[in-house]
């Protein structure tokens, strides 16, 4: 990606869910998640606008597996919203597992957008709830700020970042993921099926 392709006044990078669950010894450890925190810090740098992510949900939330007396994480339920894959107890609001990893060091981000606090849907996307019409408002202040193109990193590539791109494309912005600086969970071959979705929408990659 060239320095000369990033706007300082339409582009702002997306940071997605950098916390320490989602990375070694976290309770929902994505393989490698810790390796984009380096890239993510050197691609700030690039950037004015900023905006980080983090997933904040209640305890017993419904995407829990605990929440559900005879399932493990990974299996499936039907909800209200439709399939929701159950996960390990993560990302509970005001604990280790949903802060920041450490060494993340984005001084300049202008905003921190939480997603997955209401206890009874799930929230990959960061523009809008699982039941895909509930937004998080993020949308709007994108567009009340004039942005125009997002560039997204972060975790996972095949979850949150797959299903923000494409809301993001939705929505009508330019998008590009930049590859490098994401991680994917790879959950029986979700990796490739989520580049697929996001090549056939008219994401880009760098």
């Amino acid at each position: 990606m060239n320095a000369a392709l990033v706007s300082l006044e339409h582009d702002v990078l997306l940071v997605v869910d950098v916390q320490n669950d989602f990375c070694s010894s976290g309770a929902l450890a994505v393989p490698q998640g810790e390796a984009v925190v380096p890239l993510v810090n050197q691609l700030a740098q690039r950037f004015a606008h900023v905006v980080l992510t983090q997933d904040w949900h209640p305890p017993r939330h419904m995407s829990f597996a605990s929440s559900h007396p005879g399932r493990q994480p990974f299996d499936s339920v039907e909800m209200p919203y439709g399939t929701q894959t159950l996960w390990p107890d993560h990302c509970i609001q005001d604990s280790w597992g949903a802060a920041f990893h450490p060494d993340l060091q984005i001084p300049h981000a202008e905003l921190i957008l939480r997603k997955g606090y209401r206890r009874q849907i799930d929230s990959y996307s960061v523009f809008y709830e699982n039941d895909r019409s509930t937004p998080t408002g993020l949308g709007g202040y994108l567009r009340e700020r004039s942005f125009r193109r997002l560039f997204l990193a972060g975790l996972a590539t095949d979850y949150c970042v797959l299903y923000s791109a494409l809301d993001a494309r939705r929505e009508g912005f330019e998008v590009v993921v930049v590859q490098e600086a994401c991680r994917a969970i790879d959950l029986d071959g979700s990796l490739a099926s989520a580049l697929a979705a996001m090549h056939a929408a008219g994401v880009e990659f760098a």
